[in-house]
């Protein structure tokens, strides 16, 4: 399908008097977590809260910082989740779009709200 590139904000909401950081995003349905890289970090004066070890692309592992809370705003959606700190983009992977019901759209190669709730995120608690 090729990469799905998006627009996004990032917040700190432990900082709300901080600026929104927009981004532009590699979606990706395969990627598990939030990625960010250090800058974003620097930027959005998010602390570290401890390390973890990341499986990269190419198979290798590398031991990285976890920062957050970070609030994500996309469309009329709104997210929270932690971060990994690597690369040089932000990757948005299957956790953080799940829990904004936010969908990869193949025809189009775009990311979305979910069509099937286009109002209000949904989710399943049971």
């Amino acid at each position: 399908m090729g990469p799905v590139h998006e627009k996004l904000a990032l917040l700190n909401p432990r900082k709300p008097d901080l600026q929104a950081v927009e981004v532009d995003a590699l979606a990706d349905s395969g990627a598990v977590h939030l990625c960010i890289p250090p800058h974003v970090q620097i930027q959005l004066e998010l602390e570290e809260t401890a390390k973890k070890e990341g499986t990269l692309a190419d198979g290798s592992k590398k031991l990285v910082p976890y920062v957050g809370p970070v609030e994500l705003r996309f469309k009329n959606r709104i997210g929270f989740a932690g971060a990994l700190v690597l690369g040089d983009e932000v990757l948005l992977g299957a956790i953080p779009m799940g829990d904004m019901d936010l969908v990869i759209i193949p025809k189009t190669r775009a990311l979305d709200v979910n069509p099937g709730s286009p109002n209000v995120a949904t989710s399943v608690a049971k």
